[in-house]
């Protein structure tokens, strides 16, 4: 499946200062991804505020998304839950027309065993009508896929692959020692994307690359060309920011760079709330400082 190697993008889902959804913000944004060399677009995930959305929302958003890629890029859809039953239902009667694959969270809240995980996937993915890439990401589900169980669900010939998000170079390094040549393990820690792709793997589903798609994406390419100083030296660049983008939650902060691009308002739905004055400002000091 190479067409989901390198810089892979959660999109965000823009928000009218009347918290409704901004379509021609998310026109915008959407743009400036096809214009600057990202590699596939994940629609309706966690930095979409998936949660927090209407079911009509998320479908107007999914089909806005479609029609606006028009085939340009490959788009990577998902749908997880902690209700395996649910989840199936969802796969079986919801259209995923436009899209070339699936991105499945780990269940969250239940905690199930490793054995539970397994099960979930291989019901899951038995349901799919596309391919199925897993998230793991143990800050959001409290629980963590252990590369042994990842090893064993990619066998499963509708599992390409895992976003691997529990921040640890040494299980993401385990997962791509274990798995086939042909698996792809993504990195879903922006500030690990490139060690990940240095140690073998396919790329990242980035939140901040968004924000500088050029650049990230960039610097991912010539990671994947093992030009090795040159890729570091974006990643030095872009550090500080990364930083910057997690340090009020996700997707606040990157929703405060699409602020001071001018292409999206910086507001969320409630739990969450708006990047600071502060943390908006800094953000903002670093765009124009490193002309990015």
């Amino acid at each position: 499946m190479k067409k989901f190697t390198g810089t892979g993008v959660a999109l965000i889902t823009p928000f009218k200062e009347d918290k409704s959804v901004d379509f021609e913000a998310l026109k915008r944004v959407v743009q400036f991804q096809l214009e600057n060399g990202v590699d596939y677009l994940v629609v309706l995930g966690t930095t979409g505020e998936y949660a927090v959305l209407t079911n009509e929302e998320r479908e107007k958003v999914k089909q806005f998304i479609v029609t606006q890629v028009n085939g340009k890029l490959p788009l990577v859809l998902g749908i997880g839950g902690n209700n395996t039953q649910a989840v199936i239902e969802r796969l079986k009667t919801e259209s995923v027309k436009g899209f070339d694959a699936i991105l499945s969270v780990s269940p969250y809240y239940n905690k199930p065993s490793q054995e539970g995980i397994f099960r979930h996937f291989t019901e899951v993915s038995n349901a799919a009508p596309l391919p199925i890439i897993l998230y793991n990401v143990p800050g959001r589900t409290a629980s963590n896929m252990l590369p042994e169980t990842v090893a064993r669900l990619a066998e499963h010939k509708n599992i390409i692959g895992i976003k691997e998000a529990a921040g640890s170079m040494d299980q993401a390094m385990k997962m791509i020692a274990q798995t086939p040549k042909d698996f792809l393990v993504i990195s879903g820690e922006d500030m690990l994307a490139l060690p990940m792709v240095l140690a073998g793997g396919a790329g990242v589903i980035s939140v901040v690359a968004q924000g500088f798609p050029k650049e990230f994406s960039k610097m991912l390419r010539l990671g994947l060309e093992r030009k090795v100083d040159e890729a570091f030296a974006i990643h030095y660049q872009l550090a500080p920011v990364i930083d910057m983008v997690f340090a009020e939650g996700n997707p606040a902060g990157i929703k405060a760079v699409f602020k001071d691009l001018g292409l999206a308002e910086n507001c969320v739905r409630l739990p969450l709330v708006e990047a600071s004055h502060a943390l908006s400002k800094v953000i903002s000091t670093f765009c124009k400082e490193q002309q990015v």
